[in-house]
C-alpha cells in the first residue's frame, strides 16, 4: 500500500541516534529513510564513505540491521554474494525466505570506483537493491571531484580560475546507465520529498531482479551552504528541474513530481558556496540553465517563471 503522508512510515528505527555525520547531511536522512521501509528484515552493504565512517565508530555502531562495510568498488558485488547465498540456503531447505538486501554508495563509489561491480549485477539481473546517495563529490576525503559533480561546481581538485568554470564537465546519468542494463524499476529521489521516496523505495525492494534510486544527497560543508538549509536547497534542485523527480518502469519513464512554473537555476546556485564564482557570469549560467530546460522538456515540467 503506498505511503500518503509521512505519518504513514514506520516508527521504528533503525537507523541511529548515534552516527556521526554532519548536521543537514543527507545521507543521514537517507539511511534513515531506508531502513524505515525496508524494516528488520533486511541486510546492507554499505561502500567506504561518508556514511560508513560516520556510523561506525568502533566499538558503536548506529545501525540497527545486519550492515557490512565493504570496500568502494565492491558494494554491489557484496550484495549480489549475499543474495546468492540465500537462494542456495533456501533451495536446500535451510531456509525458507530471504530478506530485502540493499547496497548503499555515495557517487564516488558508484558512479566512479564502484560502477564495474554495479554494472555486472545489474546485467546478471541479481535480486537487490542499489541505493546511490550523491553529494556530488568526494566528501569524505577532502572535496575532489567525481563524475557525478555537477558542471561549475568549486572542488578542491576543480578549482575556477580565469581558464576554468570549476567542474568542466556534465554529470553522469547514472540512472539512465541503471536502465540501459535492462533493469524493470530505477528511480531519482530527493530528501525533501520524502514520501515520494518512500514509494520509490518500497517500489524497487519488491522489483524482481535488481532496481536503483539515485538519491541527491546535500553536503554542508562540499556545498557550503548552511546546516539549516540542506532540505531547502534539495527541494530548489527539484523546482529548477537540475533534478528531476521520475520513476523507469521497465523501461517507461513516468515524472513522479511535477512542477507547474519551474524556477530559474540562479536561485539554486545562488545559496551554494561552491557555485559562488560562476553566478554572475551569464554565460556559465546559460548552460547550466540549457541543461535545466533540457530536463524540463523530457520529464513535462511548466514554463520558466520569470
Amino acid at each position: 500500500m503506498p505511503y500518503k503522508t509521512v505519518k504513514d512510515l514506520p516508527l521504528k528505527e533503525n537507523f541511529g541516534p548515534g552516527h556521526r555525520l554532519c548536521q543537514g547531511c543527507g545521507a543521514g536522512i537517507i539511511a534513515r529513510l531506508v531502513t524505515k521501509v525496508a524494516g528488520d528484515n533486511t541486510i546492507i552493504t554499505n561502500a567506504t564513505g561518508c556514511l560508513e565512517v560516520s556510523s561506525t565508530f568502533y566499538p558503536d555502531t548506529a545501525w540497527g540491521i545486519p550492515w557490512i562495510h565493504i570496500a568502494f568498488e565492491n558494494a554491489a558485488a557484496a550484495a549480489s554474494g549475499i543474495r546468492a547465498a540465500y537462494n542456495a540456503m533456501i533451495r536446500k531447505g535451510l531456509k525458507d525466505s530471504s530478506p530485502n538486501v540493499i547496497a548503499l554508495g555515495g557517487d564516488g563509489g558508484t558512479a566512479d570506483i564502484g560502477l564495474q561491480a554495479l554494472s555486472g549485477a545489474l546485467e546478471r539481473g541479481d535480486h537487490f537493491t542499489y541505493i546511490c546517495y550523491d553529494n556530488e563529490a568526494y566528501m569524505n576525503t577532502g572535496i575532489q571531484r567525481s563524475s557525478a559533480t555537477p558542471y561549475g561546481a568549486w572542488t578542491t581538485t576543480s578549482p575556477p580560475g580565469k581558464l576554468s568554470p570549476g567542474q568542466k564537465t556534465e554529470k553522469k546519468n547514472l540512472v539512465a546507465i541503471a536502465v540501459a542494463h535492462g533493469i524493470k524499476y530505477a528511480a531519482t529521489a530527493n530528501v525533501a520529498y520524502i514520501v515520494d521516496a518512500a514509494n520509490k523505495i518500497e517500489k524497487a525492494l519488491n522489483t524482481s531482479g535488481a532496481s536503483f534510486i539515485h538519491f541527491l544527497s546535500p553536503c554542508t560543508p562540499g556545498w557550503r551552504i548552511d546546516t539549516a538549509s540542506s532540505v531547502k536547497v534539495s527541494r530548489l534542485a527539484v523546482q529548477t528541474a537540475l533534478w528531476p523527480l521520475y520513476e523507469v518502469v521497465n523501461g517507461e519513464y513516468i515524472t513522479t513530481v511535477k512542477v507547474a512554473k519551474r524556477l530559474p537555476v540562479t536561485e539554486y546556485l545562488k545559496v551554494q558556496g561552491r557555485f559562488r564564482h560562476i553566478v554572475n557570469k551569464p554565460e556559465e549560467v546559460a548552460k547550466i540553465q540549457a541543461i535545466a530546460d533540457s530536463n524540463a522538456a523530457k520529464f513535462g515540467y511548466g514554463p520558466l517563471s520569470q
